[in-house]
Protein backbone atom coordinates (compact mmCIF):
# COMPACT_ATOMS: atom_id res chain seq x y z
CA UNK A 1 0.00 0.00 0.00
CA UNK A 2 1.33 3.21 -0.74
CA UNK A 3 2.16 5.65 2.08
CA UNK A 4 1.06 9.51 2.07
CA UNK A 5 2.67 12.21 4.36
CA UNK A 6 0.24 15.09 3.44
CA UNK A 7 1.63 17.02 6.59
CA UNK A 8 5.40 18.44 7.38
CA UNK A 9 6.96 18.00 10.82
CA UNK A 10 7.92 21.77 11.74
CA UNK A 11 8.79 22.80 15.35
CA UNK A 12 7.75 19.54 17.17
CA UNK A 13 4.33 19.71 15.24
CA UNK A 14 2.61 18.16 11.40
CA UNK A 15 0.84 20.90 10.12
CA UNK A 16 -0.20 21.26 5.98
CA UNK A 17 2.83 22.55 3.90
CA UNK A 18 3.14 25.94 2.53
CA UNK A 19 2.90 25.17 -0.77
CA UNK A 20 1.29 21.79 -3.01
CA UNK A 21 4.90 20.43 -4.28
CA UNK A 22 5.59 16.89 -3.47
CA UNK A 23 8.36 14.23 -3.39
CA UNK A 24 7.76 10.95 -4.75
CA UNK A 25 9.62 8.00 -3.94
CA UNK A 26 10.30 4.95 -6.24
CA UNK A 27 10.85 1.71 -5.62
CA UNK A 28 14.69 0.94 -6.68
CA UNK A 29 13.51 -2.49 -7.08
CA UNK A 30 10.38 -2.42 -8.57
CA UNK A 31 10.04 0.95 -9.69
CA UNK A 32 6.64 1.68 -9.09
CA UNK A 33 5.60 4.71 -6.60
CA UNK A 34 5.36 3.76 -3.38
CA UNK A 35 4.71 7.24 -1.04
CA UNK A 36 3.90 10.78 -1.70
CA UNK A 37 5.23 12.87 0.86
CA UNK A 38 4.86 16.47 1.33
CA UNK A 39 7.99 18.85 0.09
CA UNK A 40 8.85 21.91 2.01
CA UNK A 41 9.79 25.40 0.59
CA UNK A 42 11.71 28.30 1.52
CA UNK A 43 9.24 29.13 4.18
CA UNK A 44 8.79 26.25 6.04
CA UNK A 45 12.22 25.92 6.78
CA UNK A 46 11.44 30.12 7.79
CA UNK A 47 8.99 28.35 10.63
CA UNK A 48 11.55 25.84 11.35
CA UNK A 49 14.09 27.86 11.85
CA UNK A 50 12.35 30.44 13.58
CA UNK A 51 10.54 27.62 16.15
CA UNK A 52 14.30 26.32 16.79
CA UNK A 53 15.54 29.95 17.32
CA UNK A 54 13.15 30.21 20.06
CA UNK A 55 13.38 26.86 21.48
CA UNK A 56 16.89 27.57 21.90
CA UNK A 57 16.85 31.35 23.45
CA UNK A 58 14.11 30.75 25.54
CA UNK A 59 13.47 27.58 25.79
CA UNK A 60 14.15 25.06 28.78
CA UNK A 61 15.90 22.38 26.20
CA UNK A 62 19.34 24.05 26.63
CA UNK A 63 19.16 24.89 29.77
CA UNK A 64 17.79 20.92 31.31
CA UNK A 65 21.10 19.01 33.14
CA UNK A 66 22.96 17.31 30.83
CA UNK A 67 21.70 13.66 32.52
CA UNK A 68 17.87 15.50 31.82
CA UNK A 69 18.71 15.79 28.25
CA UNK A 70 20.29 12.38 28.15
CA UNK A 71 17.55 10.61 30.27
CA UNK A 72 15.38 11.69 27.35
CA UNK A 73 17.01 10.18 24.62
CA UNK A 74 16.98 6.96 26.00
CA UNK A 75 13.22 7.43 26.44
CA UNK A 76 13.57 7.98 22.57
CA UNK A 77 15.86 5.05 22.11
CA UNK A 78 13.29 2.62 23.88
CA UNK A 79 10.63 3.99 21.82
CA UNK A 80 12.64 3.28 18.67
CA UNK A 81 13.63 0.19 19.10
CA UNK A 82 10.29 -1.01 19.40
CA UNK A 83 9.70 -0.09 15.77
CA UNK A 84 13.10 -1.52 14.33
CA UNK A 85 11.28 -3.90 11.91
CA UNK A 86 9.36 -1.81 10.23
CA UNK A 87 12.25 0.85 10.37
CA UNK A 88 14.45 -1.81 8.33
CA UNK A 89 11.80 -2.92 6.06
CA UNK A 90 10.77 1.16 4.90
CA UNK A 91 14.71 1.58 4.06
CA UNK A 92 15.09 -1.75 1.84
CA UNK A 93 11.52 -0.24 0.41
CA UNK A 94 12.99 3.64 -0.03
CA UNK A 95 16.44 2.64 -0.57
CA UNK A 96 16.64 -0.86 -1.77
CA UNK A 97 18.73 -1.96 1.05
CA UNK A 98 19.06 -5.98 1.35
CA UNK A 99 17.03 -7.00 4.30
CA UNK A 100 19.63 -8.39 6.45
CA UNK A 101 21.90 -5.51 6.22
CA UNK A 102 19.06 -2.62 6.75
CA UNK A 103 18.13 -5.11 10.08
CA UNK A 104 21.52 -4.43 11.52
CA UNK A 105 22.80 -1.29 10.11
CA UNK A 106 20.00 0.58 9.08
CA UNK A 107 17.38 0.03 11.82
CA UNK A 108 19.36 -1.78 15.13
CA UNK A 109 22.53 0.30 14.76
CA UNK A 110 20.59 3.69 16.02
CA UNK A 111 19.38 2.80 18.74
CA UNK A 112 22.73 1.35 20.05
CA UNK A 113 23.74 5.00 18.88
CA UNK A 114 21.69 7.15 20.83
CA UNK A 115 22.07 5.24 24.63
CA UNK A 116 25.57 4.85 23.86
CA UNK A 117 25.70 8.71 23.19
CA UNK A 118 23.39 8.97 26.22
CA UNK A 119 25.98 7.96 28.62
CA UNK A 120 28.85 9.71 26.84
CA UNK A 121 26.59 12.93 27.90
CA UNK A 122 26.65 12.02 31.57
CA UNK A 123 29.98 11.57 31.83
CA UNK A 124 31.08 14.56 29.47
CA UNK A 125 33.66 17.09 31.66
CA UNK A 126 30.83 20.35 31.05
CA UNK A 127 33.03 22.42 33.06
CA UNK A 128 36.14 22.78 34.92
CA UNK A 129 38.35 25.32 37.39
CA UNK A 130 41.76 25.45 36.72
CA UNK A 131 44.09 28.00 37.73
CA UNK A 132 45.07 31.09 35.82
CA UNK A 133 48.49 32.15 34.76
CA UNK A 134 47.56 35.57 36.66
CA UNK A 135 46.65 33.56 40.14
CA UNK A 136 42.52 33.95 40.08
CA UNK A 137 40.82 31.01 39.14
CA UNK A 138 38.79 30.37 35.46
CA UNK A 139 35.80 28.82 34.72
CA UNK A 140 36.35 26.85 31.26
CA UNK A 141 32.87 25.44 30.34
CA UNK A 142 30.94 23.59 27.37
CA UNK A 143 28.04 25.60 26.26
CA UNK A 144 25.66 24.49 22.93
CA UNK A 145 26.84 26.11 19.84
CA UNK A 146 22.92 27.25 19.08
CA UNK A 147 20.51 26.29 15.97
CA UNK A 148 22.27 23.30 14.21
CA UNK A 149 20.98 22.68 10.36
CA UNK A 150 21.69 18.82 9.68
CA UNK A 151 21.59 17.39 6.12
CA UNK A 152 21.50 13.93 5.86
CA UNK A 153 21.95 11.51 2.44
CA UNK A 154 20.48 8.90 1.07
CA UNK A 155 22.67 5.69 1.21
CA UNK A 156 22.34 5.56 5.44
CA UNK A 157 19.07 7.25 5.78
CA UNK A 158 18.42 6.78 9.77
CA UNK A 159 21.99 6.26 10.99
CA UNK A 160 22.85 9.80 9.69
CA UNK A 161 19.52 10.61 11.13
CA UNK A 162 20.87 9.79 14.71
CA UNK A 163 24.31 10.65 13.97
CA UNK A 164 23.34 14.71 14.09
CA UNK A 165 20.21 14.29 15.85
CA UNK A 166 21.42 12.63 19.06
CA UNK A 167 24.79 14.83 20.00
CA UNK A 168 23.26 18.15 18.63
CA UNK A 169 19.91 17.22 21.02
CA UNK A 170 21.95 15.93 23.88
CA UNK A 171 24.37 19.13 23.86
CA UNK A 172 21.68 20.95 24.47
CA UNK A 173 20.97 22.64 20.52
CA UNK A 174 17.74 22.96 18.67
CA UNK A 175 17.67 21.07 15.23
CA UNK A 176 16.19 21.67 11.63
CA UNK A 177 16.81 18.33 9.90
CA UNK A 178 17.10 17.96 5.99
CA UNK A 179 17.21 14.12 5.35
CA UNK A 180 17.27 13.17 1.63
CA UNK A 181 14.52 13.45 -0.60
CA UNK A 182 15.13 9.40 -1.71
CA UNK A 183 14.46 8.52 1.84
CA UNK A 184 11.83 10.42 3.69
CA UNK A 185 10.17 7.37 5.01
CA UNK A 186 12.37 6.44 7.86
CA UNK A 187 12.71 10.12 8.64
CA UNK A 188 9.41 10.98 8.62
CA UNK A 189 9.26 7.94 11.18
CA UNK A 190 12.02 9.69 13.49
CA UNK A 191 9.45 12.31 13.64
CA UNK A 192 6.27 10.33 14.57
CA UNK A 193 8.97 9.29 17.92
CA UNK A 194 10.20 13.06 18.53
CA UNK A 195 6.62 13.80 18.35
CA UNK A 196 5.80 11.08 21.53
CA UNK A 197 8.91 12.10 22.96
CA UNK A 198 9.51 14.76 25.78
CA UNK A 199 11.28 16.55 23.58
CA UNK A 200 9.65 19.94 23.81
CA UNK A 201 8.21 21.99 20.92
CA UNK A 202 10.38 23.56 18.84
CA UNK A 203 13.35 21.85 19.20
CA UNK A 204 13.06 19.83 16.54
CA UNK A 205 11.83 20.27 12.79
CA UNK A 206 12.16 17.03 9.95
CA UNK A 207 11.73 18.47 6.76
CA UNK A 208 13.05 15.72 3.51
CA UNK A 209 13.71 18.19 0.67
CA UNK A 210 15.66 18.33 -2.67
CA UNK A 211 18.91 19.68 -2.96
CA UNK A 212 17.78 23.85 -3.95
CA UNK A 213 15.72 23.40 0.26
CA UNK A 214 19.42 22.12 1.40
CA UNK A 215 21.10 24.61 -0.40
CA UNK A 216 18.25 27.44 1.65
CA UNK A 217 19.12 25.69 5.09
CA UNK A 218 22.94 25.89 4.92
CA UNK A 219 22.66 30.06 3.89
CA UNK A 220 19.90 30.71 6.24
CA UNK A 221 21.07 33.65 8.75
CA UNK A 222 19.01 31.69 11.97
CA UNK A 223 21.41 28.74 11.84
CA UNK A 224 24.23 28.65 13.96
CA UNK A 225 26.10 25.42 12.54
CA UNK A 226 25.76 22.64 9.57
CA UNK A 227 26.67 19.50 9.84
CA UNK A 228 26.18 17.89 6.53
CA UNK A 229 27.07 14.54 5.35
CA UNK A 230 27.46 13.67 1.62
CA UNK A 231 29.55 14.27 -1.67
CA UNK A 232 32.65 16.10 -1.62
CA UNK A 233 31.25 18.30 -4.18
CA UNK A 234 28.65 19.02 -2.23
CA UNK A 235 30.35 19.32 0.57
CA UNK A 236 33.04 21.95 -0.77
CA UNK A 237 29.98 24.45 -1.44
CA UNK A 238 28.75 24.18 2.10
CA UNK A 239 31.71 24.85 2.99
CA UNK A 240 32.36 28.07 1.55
CA UNK A 241 28.75 28.80 2.37
CA UNK A 242 29.48 28.64 6.19
CA UNK A 243 32.91 30.25 5.71
CA UNK A 244 31.11 33.46 3.96
CA UNK A 245 28.40 33.53 7.14
CA UNK A 246 31.56 32.43 9.79
CA UNK A 247 29.11 28.78 10.68
CA UNK A 248 30.45 26.31 12.61
CA UNK A 249 30.20 23.45 9.97
CA UNK A 250 30.94 19.82 10.47
CA UNK A 251 31.69 17.57 6.97
CA UNK A 252 31.60 13.93 6.55
CA UNK A 253 32.09 13.49 2.81
CA UNK A 254 33.55 10.81 0.64
CA UNK A 255 36.42 7.95 0.33
CA UNK A 256 38.03 5.83 -1.93
CA UNK A 257 39.54 3.45 1.06
CA UNK A 258 42.24 0.80 0.58
CA UNK A 259 42.48 -2.62 2.12
CA UNK A 260 46.08 -3.49 2.87
CA UNK A 261 46.82 -7.07 2.17
CA UNK A 262 50.19 -8.21 4.12
CA UNK A 263 52.18 -11.15 2.66
CA UNK A 264 50.93 -13.25 5.35
CA UNK A 265 47.03 -12.75 5.47
CA UNK A 266 44.90 -15.27 4.57
CA UNK A 267 42.78 -14.95 1.15
CA UNK A 268 39.87 -16.70 2.24
CA UNK A 269 39.73 -14.52 5.25
CA UNK A 270 40.35 -11.46 3.24
CA UNK A 271 37.98 -12.09 0.81
CA UNK A 272 35.32 -12.50 3.71
CA UNK A 273 36.32 -9.52 4.91
CA UNK A 274 36.20 -7.37 1.42
CA UNK A 275 32.76 -8.89 1.49
CA UNK A 276 31.92 -6.11 4.24
CA UNK A 277 34.47 -3.47 3.44
CA UNK A 278 33.73 -2.96 0.41
CA UNK A 279 30.58 -4.24 -0.71
CA UNK A 280 27.91 -3.52 2.52
CA UNK A 281 24.73 -1.62 1.14
CA UNK A 282 25.60 -2.32 -2.01
CA UNK A 283 28.68 -0.36 -2.01
CA UNK A 284 26.97 2.34 -1.49
CA UNK A 285 28.72 3.63 1.43
CA UNK A 286 31.22 6.48 1.73
CA UNK A 287 33.36 4.12 4.24
CA UNK A 288 33.86 1.89 1.29
CA UNK A 289 36.85 0.15 0.80
CA UNK A 290 37.09 -1.06 -3.01
CA UNK A 291 40.87 -0.45 -3.62
CA UNK A 292 42.49 -3.91 -2.90
CA UNK A 293 46.50 -3.51 -2.61
CA UNK A 294 48.14 -6.51 -3.31
CA UNK A 295 51.03 -8.17 -2.45
CA UNK A 296 52.50 -8.43 -6.08
CA UNK A 297 54.36 -12.57 -5.54
CA UNK A 298 50.85 -13.20 -4.07
CA UNK A 299 48.61 -11.31 -5.82
CA UNK A 300 47.25 -14.19 -8.25
CA UNK A 301 45.75 -16.65 -5.29
CA UNK A 302 43.94 -13.31 -3.23
CA UNK A 303 42.38 -12.55 -6.94
CA UNK A 304 41.25 -15.43 -7.50
CA UNK A 305 39.89 -15.52 -3.36
CA UNK A 306 37.87 -12.32 -4.05
CA UNK A 307 36.79 -13.35 -7.51
CA UNK A 308 34.87 -16.63 -6.25
CA UNK A 309 33.42 -14.39 -3.11
CA UNK A 310 32.00 -11.94 -6.34
CA UNK A 311 31.09 -14.81 -8.21
CA UNK A 312 29.04 -16.32 -5.24
CA UNK A 313 26.91 -12.75 -4.53
CA UNK A 314 23.09 -13.26 -4.80
CA UNK A 315 21.91 -10.25 -6.77
CA UNK A 316 18.19 -9.08 -6.69
CA UNK A 317 15.12 -8.71 -4.56
CA UNK A 318 16.52 -6.94 -1.38
CA UNK A 319 13.60 -8.14 0.66
CA UNK A 320 14.88 -12.08 0.26
CA UNK A 321 16.80 -13.29 2.86
CA UNK A 322 19.08 -14.41 0.61
CA UNK A 323 20.33 -11.36 -1.48
CA UNK A 324 23.83 -9.79 -1.05
CA UNK A 325 23.56 -6.75 -3.12
CA UNK A 326 20.39 -4.90 -4.36
CA UNK A 327 19.56 -2.49 -6.83
CA UNK A 328 21.27 0.88 -6.45
CA UNK A 329 18.99 3.79 -5.16
CA UNK A 330 18.06 5.83 -8.45
CA UNK A 331 18.18 4.74 -12.20
CA UNK A 332 20.66 7.96 -12.55
CA UNK A 333 23.09 6.27 -9.63
CA UNK A 334 23.20 2.90 -12.04
CA UNK A 335 24.06 4.41 -15.39
CA UNK A 336 27.12 6.30 -12.86
CA UNK A 337 28.16 2.91 -11.37
CA UNK A 338 27.76 0.83 -15.25
CA UNK A 339 29.66 4.04 -16.74
CA UNK A 340 32.15 3.45 -14.50
CA UNK A 341 32.86 -0.24 -15.39
CA UNK A 342 32.76 1.12 -19.17
CA UNK A 343 35.22 3.43 -18.01
CA UNK A 344 37.89 1.24 -16.20
CA UNK A 345 37.56 -1.34 -19.33
CA UNK A 346 38.83 1.82 -21.58
CA UNK A 347 41.33 2.70 -18.86
CA UNK A 348 42.91 -0.42 -19.75
CA UNK A 349 41.90 -2.79 -16.61
CA UNK A 350 41.00 -6.42 -16.80
CA UNK A 351 37.69 -7.28 -15.95
CA UNK A 352 37.88 -10.55 -13.97
CA UNK A 353 34.13 -11.01 -12.76
CA UNK A 354 30.85 -8.69 -13.17
CA UNK A 355 30.78 -6.01 -16.20
CA UNK A 356 28.42 -3.05 -17.42
CA UNK A 357 25.31 -5.24 -18.33
CA UNK A 358 22.27 -5.97 -15.90
CA UNK A 359 22.71 -8.81 -13.96
CA UNK A 360 20.78 -12.22 -14.58
CA UNK A 361 16.96 -12.43 -13.70
CA UNK A 362 16.69 -8.24 -13.03
CA UNK A 363 14.34 -7.67 -15.56
CA UNK A 364 12.86 -4.25 -13.53
CA UNK A 365 15.12 -2.24 -10.99
CA UNK A 366 18.20 -0.47 -10.89
CA UNK A 367 20.98 -3.20 -10.95
CA UNK A 368 24.41 -3.84 -11.49
CA UNK A 369 26.53 -6.92 -11.58
CA UNK A 370 29.05 -6.87 -9.15
CA UNK A 371 32.20 -6.01 -10.63
CA UNK A 372 36.05 -7.20 -10.44
CA UNK A 373 39.15 -5.52 -11.95
CA UNK A 374 42.71 -6.56 -12.01
CA UNK A 375 45.70 -5.00 -13.75
CA UNK A 376 44.58 -1.79 -12.10
CA UNK A 377 47.50 1.14 -12.28
CA UNK A 378 46.48 4.21 -9.25
CA UNK A 379 45.97 7.01 -11.92
CA UNK A 380 43.05 5.46 -13.78
CA UNK A 381 39.41 7.01 -12.45
CA UNK A 382 38.25 3.97 -11.04
CA UNK A 383 41.23 3.84 -8.61
CA UNK A 384 40.69 7.28 -7.79
CA UNK A 385 37.10 8.48 -7.79
CA UNK A 386 34.23 7.27 -5.59
CA UNK A 387 31.74 5.14 -7.75
CA UNK A 388 29.77 4.36 -4.66
CA UNK A 389 28.53 1.21 -6.14
CA UNK A 390 29.32 -2.89 -6.29
CA UNK A 391 32.60 -2.34 -7.82
CA UNK A 392 36.64 -3.49 -6.72
CA UNK A 393 39.86 -2.72 -7.74
CA UNK A 394 43.13 -3.98 -7.38
CA UNK A 395 46.21 -2.68 -7.20
CA UNK A 396 49.38 -4.77 -6.48
CA UNK A 397 52.58 -2.92 -4.56
CA UNK A 398 56.18 -4.17 -4.30
CA UNK A 399 56.76 -3.40 -0.33
CA UNK A 400 55.09 -1.81 2.19
CA UNK A 401 56.52 1.62 1.11
CA UNK A 402 54.74 1.20 -1.76
CA UNK A 403 51.68 -0.10 -0.09
CA UNK A 404 51.61 3.02 1.88
CA UNK A 405 51.95 5.01 -1.19
CA UNK A 406 49.35 3.23 -2.98
CA UNK A 407 46.83 4.01 -0.12
CA UNK A 408 47.50 7.22 0.15
CA UNK A 409 47.17 8.03 -3.35
CA UNK A 410 44.11 9.34 -3.39
CA UNK A 411 42.15 12.76 -2.71
CA UNK A 412 40.65 11.23 0.34
CA UNK A 413 41.18 9.84 4.08
CA UNK A 414 38.58 8.20 5.69
CA UNK A 415 38.54 4.63 6.11
CA UNK A 416 40.83 1.64 5.30
CA UNK A 417 41.87 -1.79 6.75
CA UNK A 418 45.09 -3.62 7.02
CA UNK A 419 44.84 -7.80 7.18
CA UNK A 420 47.97 -9.81 8.50
CA UNK A 421 48.09 -12.25 11.52
CA UNK A 422 50.47 -10.08 13.01
CA UNK A 423 48.89 -7.09 14.79
CA UNK A 424 52.11 -5.28 15.69
CA UNK A 425 52.86 -5.58 11.52
CA UNK A 426 49.06 -4.21 11.06
CA UNK A 427 49.40 -1.24 13.97
CA UNK A 428 52.76 -0.07 12.14
CA UNK A 429 50.98 0.00 8.90
CA UNK A 430 47.78 1.73 10.06
CA UNK A 431 49.79 4.41 11.49
CA UNK A 432 51.66 5.39 8.60
CA UNK A 433 48.05 5.50 6.38
CA UNK A 434 46.51 9.10 6.67
CA UNK A 435 42.64 7.93 6.98
CA UNK A 436 40.14 9.04 9.84
CA UNK A 437 39.10 5.25 10.96
CA UNK A 438 40.80 2.02 10.20
CA UNK A 439 40.68 -1.29 11.20
CA UNK A 440 42.71 -4.54 11.39
CA UNK A 441 41.31 -7.55 9.91
CA UNK A 442 38.22 -6.12 9.81
CA UNK A 443 36.39 -2.78 8.03
CA UNK A 444 36.31 -0.04 10.51
CA UNK A 445 33.26 -0.89 12.98
CA UNK A 446 31.36 2.04 14.07
CA UNK A 447 31.82 1.47 17.37
CA UNK A 448 29.65 4.77 19.36
CA UNK A 449 32.67 5.31 20.98
CA UNK A 450 35.21 5.78 18.68
CA UNK A 451 35.69 9.14 16.85
CA UNK A 452 34.54 8.89 12.73
CA UNK A 453 35.69 11.17 10.03
CA UNK A 454 37.90 11.98 7.68
CA UNK A 455 41.19 13.75 6.56
CA UNK A 456 41.91 15.31 3.18
CA UNK A 457 38.82 15.61 0.85
CA UNK A 458 36.87 12.96 3.28
CA UNK A 459 35.99 15.88 5.55
CA UNK A 460 36.21 17.82 8.68
CA UNK A 461 35.33 17.17 12.07
CA UNK A 462 33.76 14.22 13.99
CA UNK A 463 30.66 12.13 14.57
CA UNK A 464 30.27 9.62 17.13
CA UNK A 465 32.57 9.59 20.58
CA UNK A 466 33.01 12.50 22.99
CA UNK A 467 34.78 13.95 20.13
CA UNK A 468 31.21 14.14 18.27
CA UNK A 469 29.57 15.56 21.03
CA UNK A 470 32.51 18.16 21.10
CA UNK A 471 31.44 19.07 17.62
CA UNK A 472 28.16 20.89 18.55
CA UNK A 473 29.69 22.76 21.63
CA UNK A 474 31.53 25.90 22.03
CA UNK A 475 33.73 26.55 25.19
CA UNK A 476 33.40 29.59 27.60
CA UNK A 477 36.24 31.23 29.69
CA UNK A 478 35.36 33.06 33.14
CA UNK A 479 37.60 34.61 34.54
CA UNK A 480 38.24 36.84 37.89
CA UNK A 481 36.90 33.66 40.10
CA UNK A 482 39.39 34.78 43.27
CA UNK A 483 42.79 33.14 43.96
Amino acid sequence: MMRKYKDLFVGGRWRPPSAEATIEVISPHSEDLIARVAAPAAADIDEAVTAARAAFDAGPWPRLPPAERARIIRDLARRYEERVDEIARLVTAEMGAPITFSRSAHARLPGVMMRALADLAETYPWQETRPGYYGSGILVRSVPVGVVGAVTPWNMPMLMVVAKLAPALLTGCTVVLKPAPETPLDAYLMAELVEQSEIPPGVVSILPGDRAIGEYLVAHPGIDKVSFTGSTAAGRKVAAACGTALKRVGLELGGKSAVVVLDDADPGAVAAGVQVAGLMNSGQACVAQTRILLPRRRAPEFVDALAAMVDGLVVGDPFDEKTHIGPMVSARQRERVRGYIERGIGEGARIVTGGAGPPAGTDSGWYVRPTLFSDVDSAMGIAQEEIFGPVLTVLEYVDIDDAVRLADDTAYGLSGSVWTPDIDRGLAVAARIRAGTFGINQAYSMDPHAPFGGVKASGIGREFGREGLAQYLETQAISGLGP
